[in-house]
C-alpha cells in the first residue's frame, strides 16, 4: 500500500519575468494623464537627481531621445557622485533653520485648522433630518433615540432596519418607537423615514394632499401593475377612463421614489483629455496635452558636485543608481507620449469622416489593426488607450470610443455597432408613447436606412443602451 509523503524536487524551467523597469514602463503607458503628474511629482520628491526643467532658457541636461543619458559613462558619474552627503547636510540644516526662525508650530496649527474649516461640502441627509430634531418638542431622551433612528436612515431616504430589531438596540418599546418615527417622518423631504416604496409614496401624496383618490388606491393596490405599465388593467379594476387614468398615473409619476436623493454626495468625476484633435484649413491634426506633466532632466547642479574624489564609493552607488531611475523614467514618460500620439494619428486617418460629419460615420476599427500598422503589439494599444480621453470637433471621448466591430450596410460599405447603437436610440426617442417600437419594427425600420441588423441584435444593443422593452416603454396616450 501506498502511502503519502513529502519530498523536495528540483527542476528547469523557462519563465517570462517583468523587470521592474519594464513593469515601470507599462504602468506609466496605463495610467490617465491625472495619475501619471502623481507619479512624477512622487518621483521629483523621492528622486534628488530628477529636477523640474522650467520653462526659462536653460541649457537641458538630459532630453528624452538627446543621447546626453547615455554618454554619461562610470567615470563621468564617479566625478559627479562626490558631494551627495554634503548636499543633504546643507538643505536638511536650511530647513531646519528656516522652520525655526520663520514656523510657529503653533501657527502651523491654527493654518490647518483653518484649512480644514474651510473645506465646504453639501449637507448630508442625516446631517439635515438631525437639525430638524434639535427643533423638535421631543424630550431629550426622545431624541437620543430620534438620532439612533436617524443613523439607521439610508442615504435614499428609507429606515434601513425594523423597529423591533431597534427595540432590542435601544431597549424602548415598539409604540414609543413608532411614535418618534412618525415625528421624523413629518420632517423634510417628504417621504423620509419610510420602510418600503409603497409607503414612501403614500406619505407624499398625503402630505402634498393629492385631491384625486384613485391615486392612494393605485399606489395602494396595483403599485406592481403600474411598474409594469399594465394600465388596462388597472382602468379595469378602478372602472375609470384611461383619461382620467392618465392624469393620476402622470401625478404619481412626479413623486419622489427616493426622497434623500438631492442630498446624495457623489463626487463630481473630472477627465483631462490626452489628445485633442483641432481643424484648421479644412486639415484635422493631432495634439498631445501634456501640460500638465511637469517636464524634467537629470539635476545639471550634481555634475558639479561629484567632483569632489573623497565621495564615499557606497554614496557614488546610491547616486549612480537614482540617476539611472531616473534617466529610465524620462524616456518612459516620452516613449509613452509617442505610443499615445501614434495611436491617436491612426484613429484620425480611420475615423476621419466621424471627426467632420458625426458618429453615424464611425466606422469598424480594431485594435489589431492599429498595432499592425505601428508595428507594436496589441496589449500595447489596449494599455496606451486606456482611461484616455480624446477633445474632439465632436465632443469629448474616451479612445477606446473609437474601437468597434462593425456591420456592412446594403451598399456594402462598413459602419461600426455605436452607429447602429445611436440609430436605435433616435427611433426609440421618437417613437409613439402610446405604441413603442418592438424589437422586430425597430429592426424593419434600420433595414429601409440600410442597415441589416438581426433582431436579437437589436435587442441586445437596446440591452446595452439600458432602454427597456416596448411593453415597459408603453405610456397612456394623451
Amino acid at each position: 500500500m501506498v502511502h503519502p509523503a513529502l519530498s523536495q524536487t528540483q527542476q528547469q524551467r523557462l519563465q517570462t519575468v517583468l523587470a521592474p523597469q519594464l513593469r515601470q514602463s507599462l504602468e506609466l503607458l496605463q495610467v490617465p494623464i491625472m495619475e501619471l503628474r502623481t507619479l512624477v511629482q512622487q518621483a521629483l520628491e523621492q528622486n534628488p537627481t530628477l529636477e523640474e526643467k522650467l520653462p526659462a532658457n536653460e541649457q537641458i541636461e538630459v532630453e528624452p531621445g538627446s543621447g546626453e543619458a547615455d554618454d554619461i559613462n562610470e567615470t563621468d558619474l564617479d566625478e559627479e557622485f562626490a558631494a551627495l552627503a554634503q548636499l543633504d547636510d546643507e538643505w536638511r540644516e536650511y530647513f531646519q533653520q528656516n522652520k525655526i526662525i520663520h514656523n510657529d508650530p503653533r501657527d502651523e496649527e491654527a493654518k490647518q485648522r483653518y484649512l480644514l474649516n474651510s473645506i465646504s461640502r453639501p449637507e448630508s441627509l442625516q446631517e439635515h433630518l438631525v437639525h430638524q430634531l434639535a427643533l423638535s418638542h421631543l424630550s431629550d431622551e426622545d431624541r437620543r433615540i430620534g438620532e439612533v433612528l436617524i443613523g439607521n436612515i439610508n442615504d435614499d431616504g428609507y429606515l434601513s432596519i425594523t423597529l423591533e430589531e431597534l427595540a432590542e438596540t435601544t431597549g424602548s418599546d415598539l409604540g414609543r418607537l413608532e411614535r418618534i418615527l412618525d415625528v421624523i417622518r413629518d420632517f423634510d423631504p417628504i417621504g423620509v423615514g419610510s420602510r418600503d416604496l409603497k409607503e414612501c409614496l403614500l406619505q407624499q401624496i398625503d402630505r402634498l394632499g393629492m385631491s384625486n383618490d384613485h391615486a392612494r388606491r393605485i399606489v395602494q393596490d396595483h403599485l406592481e401593475d403600474l411598474g409594469a405599465h399594465k394600465y388596462d388593467r388597472i382602468a379595469r379594476a378602478l372602472d375609470i377612463p384611461h383619461e382620467e387614468l392618465r392624469k393620476t398615473v402622470n401625478a404619481i409619476a412626479t413623486l419622489e421614489p427616493k426622497p434623500g436623493r438631492r442630498f446624495s454626495s457623489e463626487p463630481n468625476a473630472y477627465v483631462v483629455p490626452e489628445i485633442e484633435v483641432q481643424k484648421t484649413n479644412d486639415h484635422f491634426s493631432v495634439f498631445p496635452n501634456d501640460e500638465q506633466i511637469p517636464r524634467l532632466r537629470i539635476s545639471k547642479h550634481y555634475r558639479r558636485l561629484m567632483e569632489d574624489p573623497s565621495t564615499p564609493a557606497e554614496v557614488k552607488e546610491y547616486i549612480r543608481e537614482k540617476i539611472r531611475s531616473g534617466t529610465f523614467l524620462i524616456k518612459s514618460i516620452d516613449q509613452r507620449k509617442h505610443t499615445i500620439r501614434n495611436i491617436a494619428h491612426e484613429i484620425l486617418r480611420a475615423q476621419q469622416d466621424f471627426f467632420e460629419k458625426g458618429i453615424e460615420h464611425l466606422k469598424p476599427l480594431t485594435m489589431g489593426e492599429i498595432a499592425r500598422t505601428l508595428g507594436i503589439h496589441e496589449t500595447t494599444v489596449s494599455r496606451a488607450i486606456a482611461h484616455k480621453y480624446m477633445q474632439t470637433p465632436q465632443g469629448l471621448f474616451e479612445l477606446k470610443y473609437f474601437f468597434t466591430p462593425g456591420f456592412k450596410n446594403t451598399d456594402g460599405n462598413e459602419v461600426s455597432n455605436k452607429a447602429i447603437k445611436d440609430a436605435i436610440a433616435r427611433l426609440v426617442d421618437h417613437e409613439d408613447p402610446s405604441a413603442p417600437l418592438s424589437d422586430q419594427a425597430i429592426a424593419d425600420r434600420l433595414k429601409k436606412e440600410g442597415y441589416n441588423v438581426a433582431r436579437r441584435t437589436i435587442a441586445k444593443y437596446r440591452e446595452e443602451l439600458h432602454i427597456l422593452p416596448s411593453h415597459l416603454r408603453k405610456t397612456l396616450a394623451k
